[in-house]
C-alpha cells in the first residue's frame, strides 16, 4: 500500500487578495480557501470578472486607490496579510502608456502598503515578475542583473524596491517574480482581454476562434528555432503564494514586537517561480495539437523587438520553503486550459 502523503498543519488567516477577481488571484482565492483560510476579494473588476470570485469568498468591490476604503476592509476583515495581483500587465501597452502603468502598479500599490501600515497589518506577497531582469538568454536566478526592457517591469521594480524601506518599518515580505503562468483549475481559467499569452491563443486557433497561430521568429538559438520560455502551472503558482505568506507569518513571530529593521535586498526578498524547464514555441503549438486532436495553423513572421533565445527560472530559493511544482509537464498544463476552455463553450 502506498503511504499517504504527510498533511501539513498550517494556521488559518484573515488573508486579503487585491485583484483577486483575476486569473491568477481567482485560483489564488481557491487555494486559499481550500486549506481553510478565510479570504476577503478585493478588486474593481477593471480587467477581472465578478464570476471568477469563489462563492465562499467575502466579496469587496473598490479600487486600491481608495484609502479610506481599503483600510475599513482591512480594519472590519481583521486582515492578516495581503496577496496583492491587482496589476496591469500588459508589456506592449505599458510602452504606449507608461503613465498608466506607474501610477497603477507603482503609486496604488504604495498606496496600499499606506492603509495597511495605518491599520498594523504586517504580511504583504507581492505579485512580481520575470520582467524585472534585464533581457538576457540562460537560465535566471534572482541575483541577476536588474534592467527591467518596459515599463511594466519597471512598475514592478519600483514597487519591489519601495517594499524594501516598508520592511526598515516593520513589514514582512516577498517579491514573487512569476514566469509564464499557464493552465487552469476545474472552475477557473485564463480570459484576458484582449489576450497576449501565448497557450490561450494556440487554443483559440485550435478551436477555430481565430485563423492561426503566429510565430514571431524562428532562427533563435534554440534546437527548433524558435523562443523558449518557461511555464508554470496557475496551481503551482498560488500554491508557492500560501507557503510564502506561511514563512512571513513564522518569520514575523520570530522577529518578536513590531519595529524598525534594517532595509533588506530586493534579491533577499525575491523568490523566482518557474518549473525550471524551458519549452519553445513549436513545443507548445505541438503539444495542444496532441491534447486538441487537431492540426494548429501556424503563421510565421519576423522576431519581435526585445524577445531573447531562452528565458527559464532556477527557483531553487523558493524549494527551500518547501514548494515544488506539481504539474511541470506541458502537455498536462495545456489539457487543463483545454478542459477548462470547453467547460465553458
Amino acid at each position: 500500500m502506498r503511504p499517504r502523503a504527510a498533511v501539513i498543519l498550517l494556521p488559518r488567516m484573515n488573508v486579503l487578495v487585491a485583484g483577486g477577481a483575476g486569473y491568477i488571484g481567482s485560483v489564488m482565492t481557491e487555494t486559499l480557501l481550500a486549506q481553510g483560510h478565510r479570504v476577503v476579494v478585493y478588486d474593481n473588476l477593471s480587467h477581472g470578472y465578478r464570476d471568477a470570485v469563489h462563492p465562499e469568498a467575502v466579496w469587496v468591490e473598490g479600487d486600491v486607490a481608495d484609502q479610506a476604503k481599503l483600510e475599513l476592509v482591512l480594519s472590519e476583515h481583521a486582515i492578516e496579510g495581503v496577496i496583492h495581483m491587482a496589476a496591469f500587465i500588459e508589456v506592449g501597452e505599458s510602452v504606449l502608456a507608461p503613465a498608466k502603468y506607474l501610477d497603477n502598479n507603482t503609486l496604488r500599490g504604495v498606496g496600499l502598503l499606506e492603509a495597511m501600515q495605518r491599520t498594523g497589518v504586517r504580511l504583504f506577497v507581492l505579485s512580481s515578475t520575470a520582467a524585472v531582469y534585464a533581457p538576457q538568454s540562460g537560465l535566471l536566478t534572482e541575483d541577476s542583473p536588474l534592467s527591467p526592457a518596459s515599463p511594466y517591469g519597471l512598475s514592478k521594480l519600483f514597487l519591489e524596491e519601495t517594499l524594501a524601506w516598508y520592511a526598515s518599518r516593520g513589514l514582512h515580505y516577498y517579491a514573487l517574480r512569476y514566469f509564464n503562468a499557464a493552465g487552469a483549475t476545474s472552475d477557473y481559467g485564463e480570459r484576458h482581454q484582449p489576450e497576449s499569452h501565448l497557450i490561450p491563443l494556440v487554443l483559440q486557433a485550435a478551436a477555430g476562434e481565430r485563423p492561426a497561430i503566429q510565430i514571431f521568429g524562428t532562427d533563435y538559438d534554440t534546437p527548433d528555432g524558435t523562443c523558449i520560455r518557461d511555464y508554470i502551472h496557475v496551481r503551482d503558482l498560488a500554491q508557492a503564494h500560501v507557503l510564502a505568506l506561511h514563512a512571513l507569518q513564522r518569520e514575523a513571530t520570530r522577529g518578536g514586537p513590531h519595529g524598525a529593521r534594517p532595509i533588506p535586498s530586493l534579491a533577499s526578498r525575491a523568490y523566482n517561480l518557474g518549473n525550471g524547464a524551458g519549452f519553445s514555441v513549436r513545443q507548445v503549438i505541438a503539444a495542444a495539437e496532441r491534447v486538441c486532436g487537431t492540426t494548429i495553423p501556424v503563421q510565421e513572421r519576423p522576431r519581435r523587438a526585445g524577445d531573447v533565445d531562452r528565458l527559464v527560472a532556477r527557483s531553487d530559493k523558493m524549494r527551500g520553503l518547501g514548494w515544488h511544482p506539481q504539474t511541470p509537464d506541458l502537455e498536462e498544463i495545456v489539457a487543463s486550459a483545454w478542459r477548462w476552455k470547453r467547460s465553458r463553450n
